[in-house]
């Protein structure tokens, strides 16, 4: 069934008639365009479609889009501002953290909440905040250094 739901998606109004049956993700690269977050498994389980709804680093990928109604969305396309990378995303770079790419708007959504947190967290806490996500090429290494320099 075709709906019309609204949001507010990278700091814009967003309204789009969508199929009540979609998961965000489909929505998102889909309708939208915007193909940062990745479908990897389609399970919830890799990371690679991370976005950030309400403040909340979720996998769109079984996320239904009927929940994002009335709901505040950022993807990794609305981290960068005017085109400049955020501290964030530059960490990322500066630290090594970036190889493939697949994995990484993943990662930088979910490292966006734990940096917004304010919180700092110990390496073993920041382990198990990012280990919903699958990295091939890092080692993960240079993932957690980026974080970290961007947390502080």
């Amino acid at each position: 069934m075709i709906t019309m739901i609204h949001f507010r998606l990278n700091g814009k109004d967003t309204q789009i008639e969508v199929d009540s049956g979609a998961m965000l993700l489909d929505v998102l690269r889909g309708t939208l365009g915007l193909t940062g977050a990745k479908k990897g498994c389609g399970k919830g389980e890799c990371g690679a479609c991370t976005v950030i709804v309400d403040g909340k680093a979720i996998a769109s990928c079984i996320y239904p889009v009927m929940k994002a109604h009335g709901a505040e969305i950022q993807t990794v396309e609305g981290l960068a501002r005017d085109g400049v990378l955020s501290p964030l995303q530059q960490a990322f770079i500066d630290k090594g953290a970036v190889q493939c790419g697949f994995c990484t708007p993943g990662f930088l959504m979910s490292a966006a909440e734990i940096v917004r947190s304010g919180k700092e967290y110990t390496d073993e806490e920041l382990r198990v905040l990012l280990s919903g996500h699958l990295c091939r090429c890092t080692g993960y290494e240079n993932i957690f250094r980026a974080v970290r320099k961007a947390s502080h």
